[in-house]
């Protein structure tokens, strides 16, 4: 129970600090795209089957790869929105591992 609250704690509530954190003069915009980056787990859709509990998405779904994560944190380099895509996809990876790493 306290691994799923934790898992969308980190999903939902942490990027708001982190928004405020690196892009405090547009916090809500940024907010917004960081939530937006959640649809990296379209992915998990051509997994069959789709949702598995026990399943570790780290290097299973495409967009959930490392060399996928590489391109994640190059584009935190870049300014605007695509570091707002970079940290929410970055946070986004480091969240599923960290749940990978509590289920096994």
């Amino acid at each position: 129970m306290w691994v799923h609250l934790i898992h969308y704690f980190l999903h939902l509530i942490f990027p708001i600090f982190l928004a405020k954190l690196f892009f405090s003069a547009q916090y809500q915009r940024a907010y917004g795209i960081m939530l937006l980056t959640m649809l990296v787990d379209l992915d998990h859709l051509l997994a069959n089957p789709v949702f598995d509990p026990n399943r570790c998405s780290i290097a299973f779904h495409p967009l959930h790869t490392f060399p996928a994560m590489i391109v994640y944190v190059l584009l935190c380099f870049f300014p605007g929105i695509w570091r707002m895509i970079g940290i929410g996809l970055c946070l986004h990876m480091a969240t599923d591992a960290f749940n990978c790493y509590l289920m096994h």
